[in-house]
């Protein structure tokens, strides 16, 4: 058995979704301890033969103690791998294995890019300089983008036994056709800065000038009229309100790619961004920020530009706006079978397998470093 530890099994992003298709795409009998809180949601999408503990950290005093509690539950299940999401649970995985006194190995599954550390909460920088420092100790270190193992090799992350693996999509049953009856551009991520609505906000206004019958819709937790700030960003951008949707936290992903015809990332910092490779596997064109793996998720199907370019981000969503209906059919068809060649949730649960079962070997063995291409 496997143990995930994971900061917060109550969060709907990209690591959590990860994690659940994993746990559904193996036959181990998966047990997931989180290091704050579990959601119904994520109960459910684990599977009903996975054990999920929560330790309910809330406070840097009970972040000692669950340590602790880790450590015994560690003892108690004998899992034989750890494997540790996120720069938090790295560390307290770490430190628990130590004090359980098994020797199971720990490997560490690093979900940031580390290209913007300013964006970074305290207590997450702080996981970020303890985790550079126990980098040493795992037996292995997974890395879900290229982007991400340079940048964390530069912050000095140790080098041994490395291997980038990409997040993994089902192919989707029952895609929508491919047509574009409207012109509707969609953005899903949580408001924060790292998100950059800002850069957003400030392209689809530029966008809108010129094109006023083109709409977009945005998802994602903080997005909605309630949101002090979204309404000032908006008012300062200058994007007339009824151009816009905002839908907040979506549960039904699926309704939103079937309802746009490109999706946008103006992120200034990611990972894998999941969205992107979500969109695509439904024949969603792509218009990205090059961040994290984005171009290489993307390779031909999209267009990408400079982060925090609002003149840029702009003019690649009229690019694809402008694009003939067989140029854009074409450019659906050739997104989604990029995403079935490259990033098949059965491909990367195999990478996952192998690279664990080799636990032992990666421990002891010669430095090595594998990425996707």
């Amino acid at each position: 058995m496997i143990m995930h530890v994971i900061t917060n099994y109550a969060a709907n992003a990209g690591a959590e979704t990860m994690l659940s298709r994993l746990l559904r795409a193996t036959d181990d009998r998966g047990f997931v301890v989180s290091l704050i809180d579990v959601s119904d949601r994520n109960r459910l999408l684990a599977g009903d033969g996975v054990q999920v503990e929560q330790l309910g950290i809330r406070s840097p005093g009970r972040a000692v103690t669950a340590v602790v509690d880790l450590a015994q539950l560690i003892a108690r299940e004998n899992p034989r791998a750890i494997l540790c999401w996120m720069y938090h649970a790295m560390v307290a995985g770490t430190l628990a294995q130590r004090l359980s006194r098994k020797s199971v190995p720990v490997f560490w599954n690093v979900r940031q890019s580390g290209e913007d550390l300013a964006a970074l909460s305290a207590s997450t920088r702080v996981a970020l300089a303890i985790s550079r420092r126990l980098s040493h100790l795992p037996a292995g270190i997974i890395y879900n983008s290229s982007r991400s193992l340079d940048l964390h090799r530069r912050l000095g992350f140790c080098h041994r036994n490395v291997e980038v693996i990409p997040n993994g999509f089902d192919a989707v049953a029952d895609p929508p056709p491919i047509s574009r009856t409207r012109q509707v551009l969609g953005i899903a991520a949580r408001f924060h800065p790292q998100k950059d609505y800002e850069t957003f906000f400030q392209a689809a206004a530029l966008l809108s000038a010129r094109r006023p019958d083109v709409r977009f819709t945005a998802v994602g937790a903080g997005l909605h009229q309630d949101n002090a700030v979204v309404r000032e960003m908006l008012v300062a951008s200058g994007l007339p309100a009824a151009s816009i949707k905002l839908q907040g936290e979506m549960d039904d992903m699926d309704a939103f790619y079937r309802s746009i015809d490109v999706l946008v990332l103006s992120s200034r910092t990611e990972g894998f961004p999941n969205v992107v490779a979500e969109a695509m596997s439904y024949g969603k064109p792509v218009v990205t920020t090059d961040v994290g793996d984005a171009a290489a998720i993307v390779g031909e199907t999209g267009v990408v530009v400079r982060p925090g370019d609002a003149q840029a981000l702009a003019a690649g969503m009229s690019r694809m706006l402008d694009l003939t209906s067989a140029d854009y059919a074409a450019l659906s068809r050739a997104a989604r079978q990029r995403i079935g060649e490259h990033f098949s949730l059965t491909q990367v649960a195999g990478r996952y397998h192998r690279f664990l079962e080799c636990s032992q070997a990666a421990a002891q063995g010669a430095p090595t470093s594998r990425v996707f291409g």
